[in-house]
């Protein structure tokens, strides 16, 4: 499998972005995992034309070629960042390149809750018609505390945290295989959305 990991986050010192590194770096055997950061795009908003930011077709070319996207979330004033919801609706309003794509949601945080209101957040603007994503379901991996979760070298050091890690990407793994082979039976596709400067 390969799958595009996005920190959600545009500060340079971010244990969401740590989180989503030791994932590629403990499943490596299992996965490809490639890091996106979102902070290089520009703030979102509606173009005059059809000409897309070169940052902005760069990531939605990257979300189609991935056979699933991992979005790790940190939580500001009970809500995910500015700049992920920006990215988002990039992809809302141009490719729609996570329609049907399957997507886990990861979150950790400073606090003790790790991030729970920001990823049901998140759920909900990824369910939108515009983005349409296969959600993992029933899932959340929610790392409080985080600023002391990892050591030097980048590793969770907490083993059940690991554990519960594992166990969940491998259920990603086969949600991502079993979406793959639904979509592969259906014998309907969805219309795009006809955007501003295409309308008469």
């Amino acid at each position: 499998m390969k799958y595009l990991a996005i920190p959600g986050t545009n500060s340079d010192e971010s244990t969401n972005r740590m989180l989503l590194q030791f994932m590629q770096k403990h499943f490596s055997g299992e996965a490809e995992i490639e890091l996106f950061e979102i902070k290089k795009l520009p703030a979102f908003m509606e173009p005059e034309d059809s000409d897309v930011p070169e940052t902005v077709a760069e990531l939605s070319d990257k979300i189609l070629k991935a056979d699933g996207v991992i979005i790790a979330t940190p939580e500001y004033d009970h809500a995910i960042p500015a700049v992920l919801k920006s990215a988002l609706e990039w992809i809302s309003y141009t490719s729609q390149a996570l329609t049907d794509k399957p997507v886990l949601i990861v979150g950790a945080s400073h606090g003790t809750l790790g991030s729970s209101r920001a990823q049901a957040q998140l759920r909900q603007i990824l369910d939108s018609p515009e983005l349409a994503a296969r959600i993992m379901p029933g899932t959340e991996f929610l790392l409080g505390k985080s600023q002391g979760a990892f050591d030097l070298s980048g590793n969770l050091i907490y083993p059940d945290k690991v554990s519960e890690l594992e166990e969940i990407f491998r259920e990603f793994v086969l949600f991502t295989d079993i979406s793959s082979k639904l979509l592969e039976q259906r014998t309907f596709h969805k219309k795009g959305k006809k955007f501003t400067w295409q309308e008469d």
